[in-house]
């Protein structure tokens, strides 16, 4: 049952690039001269790794090796798959060894020569035939009676110095990838090290390490021993007294490249290591914990007990895993969904009743992070364009000089007793038109955010699928939407424009031309100084209080005639002596008001300056309402209400639709990879299952 474990964990592995469950597998790492291959081709008792000087292994090989066991197809209760699972082909002599690659399906490779070629050839054609590598895995399984099950990962070897064409970060590139093979919680690390070189120096031992500074889950294998200096011996390492590890080190002996050069058979090698450790005075009484053998039992057990401990997280894994395939592939859509105007016509139904529960706020994918969709628009309308329309101040463009040439000029060659309405008007309506501007904008912003709901719905997985179809409907709506804006933008210039032409001056909320007065009045008189008395300190006794002269009278406003325009034209006359004057010269071609204001003018500009304020604010109120309302109505409710109709009229009448519903090739490719993987595991999921 054991070993069925380690078999359960191969059949896992669910495709030949990519591995979305970390299956618990013995990561084999050291540098390029430490002998990982040989010990990997010594507990497979086969040569098939490539060799050579460099970098030999340029991807990962996953290597799982299975004991098989050929019986009577009775002893398997007749269970094929079970056969299977235990390596036990009925159809194969006892003694036969064969490979069988991921990404060559269903073809057994005997000659194990042919294993090395073919690992050469996938080799160059991901990394090409220089010295690059690649982080895509090759998966090899090999069937032997033999062989231990086990699940190796050989890596490339760590190298310091770029030799040759090989690229000049070749040390940062190896590095990287064995830290992604290593640092998974499940990997075992196998860190190779020669045992002639100081341990502390050992680059497979050093980057193990790093990701398990507690030797947790690291195994340490010393090879070369039979190259030590005579007198020398790794006890004090195995002891645990150097750099302890949770398993320990195992030493082994591995053929030379003297061996290897003479054809020396790995039989051949593993009896002479054998006889070296039973024979070496210092290995001898722990002959029975050295060489590759041992070496394959303990990696047997360190994994089956893993795979214990981490069997029901790959479950658990594996069936989150699967769900999230599945609801990929729910979002990519099936193969086939029907004919094109079927297609056509559920898009442009999915597309608007998106778009409608977006506005309305009743989207399932609700967003608890930031507002999106008719919140924004809400905030467009109550806090942008109210803010906009509140901050206008009237009397930032005019000023009060500004005011008085106007109440000269409206009442033309006679001077006014009073102050008129048509300085009030012309002033007040001079201030509205400048309320077009923000109107506009507020409709632009409006506009924006429905393109962004556009842009935010076709971004979903299944308005990607047909591209032509969504261009196309992102484009009709963008052209919809602008022929909607024009006459929005007329209406809201009509909301001013009504506003302009016709001042209400019976508004109930404006103030009156005599509330006006009075308060005006009664500003001018606080802002008066009090006379005093300069011997008794007290107010003069014609002193009136602010409410005895809320009311102007002849007293306070002159009516002699050297009053009436000589503050508007005081420096224009004062600068003329009498006999200047008597001439009469003609004014000149551009008058402007200057010198201090009289009483009365300071009076008229404050009274115009108030009413138009309040009208001013009332118009403002007016805006803030309407212009919103207008947006709604004409914008926004009509594209809720007309989109569709729109849509329908542009797309699912026309000739092409067969162009329109053409799937992109990223979606074609996906759903085949999400096919792929939802099969494999579901059938992983059955096999832990079955556990």
């Amino acid at each position: 049952m054991d070993q069925n474990l380690i078999n359960t964990v191969n059949r896992l592995q669910v495709g030949p690039n990519a591995n979305p469950i970390d299956l618990p597998q013995i990561t084999v790492v050291g540098s390029q001269s430490s002998g990982k291959s040989s010990v990997l081709e010594n507990i497979v008792g086969r040569d098939f790794l490539p060799r050579g000087s460099g970098i030999v292994t340029r991807r990962p090989l996953v290597l799982q090796l299975i004991n098989r066991r050929p019986t009577k197809p009775t002893e398997v209760n007749g269970s094929a798959k079970e056969g299977e699972d235990k390596g036990e082909q009925t159809n194969e002599t006892n003694d036969e060894e064969w490979g069988e690659f991921l990404h060559v399906p269903g073809k057994k490779y005997y000659d194990f020569n042919e294993i090395r070629q073919e690992i050469v050839n996938e080799t160059d054609l991901k990394t090409g035939k220089n010295s690059g590598i690649s982080a895509v895995p090759i998966n090899l399984r090999i069937y032997s009676p033999h062989v231990l099950t086990l699940t190796l990962v050989d890596l490339p070897g760590l190298t310091k110095v770029p030799v040759g064409d090989q690229p000049k970060d070749i040390e940062k590139q190896i590095k990287e990838m064995v830290l992604k093979f290593i640092s998974k919680p499940n990997a075992i690390i196998l860190a190779v090290t020669a045992a002639n070189q100081d341990l502390a120096n050992s680059d497979g031992l050093k980057l193990a390490r790093e990701i398990d500074p507690e030797g947790n889950r690291t195994v340490g294998v010393l090879t070369k021993i039979d190259l030590m200096d005579e007198g020398t011996d790794v006890l004090d390492i195995l002891s645990g007294k150097v750099i302890p590890l949770r398993f320990g080190y195992v030493p082994v002996i591995n053929r030379g490249q003297k061996d290897v050069t003479s054809n020396k058979s790995i039989k051949a090698a593993l009896e002479f290591e054998k006889d070296f450790f039973e024979k070496h005075p210092s290995y001898r009484s722990k002959a029975q914990y050295c060489g590759t053998p041992y070496l394959a039992k303990r990696l047997n057990g360190i994994l089956m007990n893993h795979i214990k401990t981490a069997l029901p997280d790959i479950k658990t894994k594996i069936e989150n895993t699967l769900k999230k395939y599945q609801n990929e592939l729910i979002n990519l859509g099936p193969a086939e969904l029907g004919s094109p105007s079927n297609i056509v016509l559920s898009t442009i139904t999915e597309f608007c009743n998106e778009y409608r529960s977006i506005l309305d706020g009743k989207g399932q994918d609700l967003s608890s992070n930031e507002l999106s969709g008719g919140a924004r628009i809400s905030f467009v309308f109550h806090e942008i364009f109210y803010n906009g329309v509140k901050a206008l101040d009237p009397f930032d463009q005019i000023k009060d000089v500004d005011i008085r040439t106007i109440l000269y000029n409206s009442s033309g060659q006679t001077p006014a007793l009073f102050v008129g309405t048509a300085p009030f008007e012309f002033l007040v309506k001079k201030q509205i038109h400048r309320f077009e501007d923000p109107c506009l904008r507020c409709v632009s912003l409006a506009y924006d955010e429905l393109v962004r709901i556009l842009n935010q719905i076709l971004s979903k997985p299944q308005f990607n699928r047909y591209p032509n179809l969504k261009d196309k409907i992102s484009n009709v709506f963008i052209s919809f939407l602008r022929k909607a804006q024009e006459p929005t933008n007329k209406l809201v210039s009509d909301i001013v424009a009504m506003e302009e032409s016709y001042i209400n001056t019976a508004h109930p909320d404006l103030l009156k031309g005599q509330q006006a007065m009075a308060i005006v009045s009664e500003r001018l008189q606080l802002s008066k100084p009090v006379q005093l008395d300069p011997k008794t300190g007290k107010p003069l006794p014609n002193q009136q209080s602010a409410s005895q002269q809320s009311t102007p009278t002849t007293s306070t406003i002159s009516t002699k005639s050297d009053d009436v325009f000589g503050g508007f034209f005081s420096n224009f006359f004062a600068s003329k002596n009498k006999k200047r004057l008597a001439a009469m010269e003609p004014p000149p071609s551009v008058l402007r008001a200057s010198g201090q204001m009289t009483e009365r003018e300071t009076m008229e500009t404050e009274v115009i300056k108030l009413l138009i304020q309040s009208y001013f604010s009332i118009v403002q109120r007016t805006i803030a309402d309407l212009v919103p309302k207008s947006i709604t109505l004409n914008l926004i409710n009509y594209s809720k209400e007309e989109i569709q109709r729109e849509l329908l009229e542009q797309l699912y009448r026309q000739d092409g639709l067969d162009e329109l519903v053409k799937e992109n090739d990223f979606t074609v490719q996906r759903r085949k990879e999400c096919q792929k993987m939802v099969e494999a595991l579901k059938k992983a999921s059955e096999i832990v299952t079955s556990v």
